[in-house]
């Protein structure tokens, strides 16, 4: 079958390569009612956009001429949000536009800027850019726009989420007029509709989403594990799967670096892709997994937009994703251009929920399973060993002479333990992963059942969430607040702060609530505790009766020593004015049995209650009055007789 196309030379190169049936989204730029015309795009990622809009602004460039001519000032311009996907856009058009003459030239931020100055005075048909680096040229006036015939803005949505808006709007109205103005985006919110309308005139609308259905080509997988567990089970999914490239996506750089780090020890042919890398190394890393001198890329989401790796057949999130659009655009890496993908969730235990909520966003229909063990990897990897080429590939002189030399030397089975081992050799050894649990329980589906069938230390909090007691041998003889007691036990049992619940300080322990279906995991990983940090155990009985049981085996305090030369009323607080009736003049001049100055019968100032006479003065070295307020009262005459 002949692919379609609007020119011949492009015709010949798709055919070269392979192309013999278009996606949707190149089936609809090819119709003869958006021939030259503005378009607004939104197709889905993976459906080959590149190809799409190429072929859109063919017309444009070449008209009815077979070449272009002599290279000059641009006369068209592409504009991506990022360096990769920029990069590999020009690749793209390199192989569609050969036949033509074209001359592509990339200005993309993390490159030599005077070497793309070079090239964009050397002359250049079509320029590829993000949109930074492009208004940098446009300012220096290094990029000529008088002659351009056609802007494309692809993944525009991405453009402005990146906070691009201001570059995109100078750079578009740095364009003539006439321009043919093409917008792909997989998604169509409000402002890119504004963008298209203050900038394209009449444009034809393209959807080719399907909403309300999932990719076909991708398989979506979603495994339950334990939070400690998480690296182990990427190890596992990497092991079943033995794809010839695998890309998996982490939430920030430190987790790729680590998680990268720990592949390449347990020996996987990785490398790692993160903003903060120079542009010279994201390109290796890149160009390592297309020559397939490395079959894992570790990355951030940096990679979750635009990338195109035809051999990539197996997407994990380590880390869940932040929104469904995120979600979408990670798995999208996958199952590109009719080609079989799958797609793997690791969930921890406590993100079950913010799992079932991206994928009930995107509308996704995913199966659940345990992680991989390592008995399902071992016998996956015999099946791939006695079913590889290594039996079923001719043979060549050299290699029926090495055979016959070994069957001389050796026995058989020597010969089958050997190729054995040297198979073995080459693969990362699996993990051992905690016992899955299964799902935790819905809601909806949990039952309480009789009071005694029940265990003793289940209490029910707010919203009728189910909880465990525990304690921790750390109380008030050691400071404790919760405000640091929270984050220890979080991190301690590998679990959020919203699986604790009521915290109880008492002098020598804390009792604390775990939701019921994070216990187990939770008393599995306090083991681990550090001995100084405190020991963490499920509490076997009633809380409120233990703790008093507590309470009353400690020792009583001592009773207060008796002062034998103070009257039985002495311990009496002294009435305030307000309270009393007794005019200040009538009051006795000290206590009882003593006076002020006796040794061991000083009075007690305080700030609530009437001093005795001549306390507040300077020669009985007291205390200034104060009032209820705080500030010092004036010192008032003491009467005489």
């Amino acid at each position: 079958m002949t692919f379609p196309s609007s020119h011949p030379a492009l015709g010949r190169a798709l055919a070269a390569r392979g192309y013999s049936i278009p996606t949707a989204v190149q089936l609809a730029v090819l119709q003869a009612d958006a021939v030259g015309r503005d378009l607004l795009v939104s197709a889905q990622t993976g459906s080959g956009k590149t190809v799409a809009f190429g072929l859109a602004i063919a017309p444009t460039l070449l008209g009815q001429a077979d070449e272009l001519p002599p290279a000059g000032a641009p006369m068209a311009l592409i504009v991506a949000p990022t360096r990769e996907l920029a990069m590999q856009v020009q690749r793209e058009l390199d192989w569609l536009y050969k036949d033509t003459g074209a001359r592509v030239v990339t200005c993309v931020g993390g490159m030599d800027v005077r070497s793309e100055a070079r090239q964009l005075a050397q002359g250049a048909h079509i320029v590829v850019g993000t949109p930074g680096r492009l208004r940098d040229h446009l300012e220096r006036r290094r990029l000529d726009l008088s002659a351009l015939a056609a802007v494309v803005l692809d993944e525009a949505d991405e453009m402005l989420d990146l906070g691009f808006r201001e570059d995109l709007e100078f750079i578009l109205n740095a364009t003539p007029e006439s321009r043919q103005t093409l917008l792909f985006s997989a998604t169509m919110p409000r402002e890119i509709e504004a963008l298209a309308r203050r900038y394209q005139r009449d444009a034809v609308r393209i959807e080719t989403l399907q909403r309300n259905e999932q990719h076909a080509d991708i398989e979506y997988r979603a495994i339950r594990v334990a939070p400690n567990d998480i690296e182990h089970a990427v190890v596992n999914v990497l092991r079943l799967h033995e794809m010839p490239a695998a890309l998996v996506f982490c939430s920030t750089r430190e987790s790729v670096k680590r998680l990268h780090m720990r592949l390449v020890e347990r020996g996987f042919s990785a490398v790692a892709l993160s903003g903060e890398l120079t542009q010279a190394e994201r390109t290796h890393a890149l160009q390592a997994l297309r020559d397939e001198r490395a079959r894992v890329l570790v990355a951030t989401d940096v990679a979750a937009r635009g990338l195109d790796l035809p051999a990539l057949a197996l997407v994990i999130h380590a880390d869940l994703p932040n929104d469904t659009e995120t979600l979408l655009h990670r798995s999208g890496r996958t199952g590109r251009a009719g080609r079989k993908g799958i797609c793997t969730l690791i969930v921890p235990f406590n993100r079950r929920r913010k799992a079932d909520a991206l994928l009930a966003g995107a509308k996704l229909k995913v199966t659940w399973t345990p992680a991989p063990t390592a008995d399902e990897i071992r016998a996956r990897d015999q099946e791939r060993f006695l079913s590889g080429p290594i039996f079923t590939d001719p043979a060549t002189e050299d290699d029926i002479k090495l055979a016959e030399a070994l069957k001389a030397k050796r026995t058989a089975d020597e010969i089958a333990l050997a190729l054995v081992r040297i198979q073995r050799a080459q693969l990362p050894a699996p993990e051992d992963l905690a016992e899955d649990t299964g799902p935790p329980p819905r809601r909806e589906e949990r039952t309480r059942g009789p009071r005694e069938t029940q265990r003793p230390m289940r209490a029910v909090r707010d919203h009728g969430r189910e909880m465990v007691w525990f304690r921790i041998d750390i109380g008030r003889e050691r400071n404790a607040e919760p405000r640091w007691l929270l984050p220890l036990l979080c991190r301690a049992g590998d679990v959020t702060k919203s699986e604790i619940g009521a915290i109880k300080i008492f002098d020598r322990d804390t009792r604390f609530q775990v939701a019921a279906e994070f216990a187990d995991a939770f008393a599995q990983s306090a083991r681990s505790m550090k001995q100084n940090e405190g020991r963490i155990s499920r509490v076997g009985a009633s809380m409120h009766d233990e703790a008093a049981t507590e309470t009353d085996a400690r020792p009583a305090r001592p009773p207060r020593r008796h002062r034998p030369d103070k009257a039985a009323d002495s311990s009496a607080p002294p009435q305030r004015d307000a309270r009393s009736k007794t005019s200040w003049r009538d009051r006795p001049k000290g206590k009882p049995g003593g006076h002020p100055g006796a040794k061991g019968d000083k009075p007690k100032h305080h700030r609530k209650g009437p001093r005795p006479h001549g306390a507040s003065s300077p020669a009985g070295g007291g205390p200034k009055p104060v009032s209820k307020y705080g500030h010092k009262k004036k010192q008032r005459a003491t009467p005489q007789g």
